[in-house]
C-alpha cells in the first residue's frame, strides 16, 4: 500500500510540475504590443526563418518544437536572440529551441536516474530556461564590446560628415581605416552590404539596431532616420549625442566606484579576515596545546 501511495504521489508531482510549467510560460508569454525597431526587423526576417524546416510529421523532436512554439509563443524571442547574437551560421533559432527541449528532458531524467525518484521532474522548467540564460550572457558580453568604442565611432563619423560626406561614406571610411575590426564595425559593414543588396537605408539601419540590441545604438539609428526624413543637420545631432554618451559613461563609472567599497565587504569578511586571524592566533594556540604559552 505504501508503495502505491509513493507512486501516486510521484505521478501527482509529475502532473503538477508539467501543469505549473505550462501555466508559468503561458502567463509570461509575450502579448501583441506596439511594434518597435526590433519587432519590425524580426518580422521581416521571418521570411527566411529556420523554423520553416520543422517537420512534425517525420520527427518527434520537431513535433515537440512545434508544440513549444505554439504553446509558449517562443518564435519572436528566439528570432530576437538570434539577431542579437549577430545572426551567426550556428546556432540558428531552431537549434536554440532544440537545445532547450533536449536540456529540459535530459536534466530531470539524469537526476531521476541518480536519485531513483520522480521528484527531479521539477527541474524540467529549469532545463528549458537554462540555454536562454547562457545565450543571454553571450549577448550581454557582445553588447559590452559594442559599447566599448561606440562613442569614439560616433565622434569619427561626426568629423567625416562635417567634411561634406554622408553618413554611409563615413561608416565606410571608419571600417576601412580600422586596423582590426570590432563587433561594431562588423555590424556597420553588414549594414552597408545590405543597402548595396537592395535594402532601403531605413530597413538596413533598423536591422542594424536589432542585431545589436543596444539602446544607445537604437538612439543613434533614430537620430539618423530623423535626419534623413526631416533634413536636419546630422553633425550637430551626433556631437550632442556623443557628449551625452560620455556623460552617461562617466556617471556609470562613478556609480560603480561608489559601490566598490560595499561589494568588497563580503570577500573581506569571508576570506581575508579569517586568514589573518588564523595567522595571528595559530602560534598562540600551538603553544597552548603543546603545554604552555611560552612566556
Amino acid at each position: 500500500m505504501s508503495n502505491l501511495m509513493i507512486v501516486g504521489l510521484n505521478l501527482l508531482l509529475l502532473i503538477g510540475a508539467g501543469a505549473t510549467f505550462v501555466g508559468i510560460f503561458r502567463l509570461f508569454a509575450p502579448s501583441a504590443e506596439k511594434e518597435e525597431i526590433v519587432d519590425i526587423a524580426v518580422r521581416r526576417y521571418k521570411s527566411a526563418s529556420s523554423f520553416a524546416r520543422l517537420n512534425p510529421d517525420a520527427k518527434l523532436l520537431d513535433k515537440l518544437a512545434v508544440f513549444c512554439l505554439n504553446t509558449f509563443h517562443l518564435e519572436d524571442s528566439l528570432e530576437e536572440m538570434y539577431l542579437q547574437l549577430g545572426s551567426p551560421d550556428k546556432p540558428q533559432p531552431v537549434d536554440i529551441l532544440y537545445t532547450k527541449i533536449v536540456v529540459a528532458i535530459l536534466l530531470p531524467a539524469a537526476m531521476m536516474l541518480l536519485f531513483k525518484s520522480f521528484w527531479p521532474i521539477i527541474f524540467l522548467p529549469i532545463g528549458f530556461i537554462l540555454p536562454d540564460v547562457l545565450i543571454k550572457s553571450r549577448i550581454q558580453k557582445r553588447q559590452q564590446e559594442i559599447l566599448g568604442n561606440f562613442s569614439t565611432t560616433v565622434d569619427l563619423a561626426a568629423l567625416i560628415i562635417e567634411s561634406g560626406l554622408d553618413y554611409l561614406t563615413a561608416f565606410e571610411r571608419i571600417i576601412k581605416v580600422a586596423r582590426e575590426k570590432t563587433i561594431l564595425e562588423e555590424e556597420l559593414e553588414k549594414t552597408i552590404g545590405e543597402i548595396k543588396l537592395g535594402y532601403s537605408r531605413r530597413e538596413a539601419l533598423e536591422r542594424f539596431a536589432a542585431r545589436t540590441g543596444v539602446q544607445e545604438v537604437r538612439s543613434l539609428v533614430g537620430l539618423i532616420i530623423q535626419s534623413d526624413e526631416l533634413g536636419t543637420s546630422l553633425v550637430d545631432l551626433l556631437r550632442n549625442f556623443s557628449a551625452d554618451l560620455r556623460s552617461r559613461r562617466l556617471n556609470k563609472a562613478e556609480k560603480l566606484a561608489a559601490q566598490a567599497s560595499t561589494k568588497m565587504l563580503f570577500p573581506l569578511f569571508i576570506f581575508i579576515f579569517p586568514t589573518i586571524f588564523i595567522l595571528i592566533l595559530s602560534p598562540m594556540l600551538s603553544g597552548l596545546f603543546s603545554g604552555g604559552l611560552g612566556f
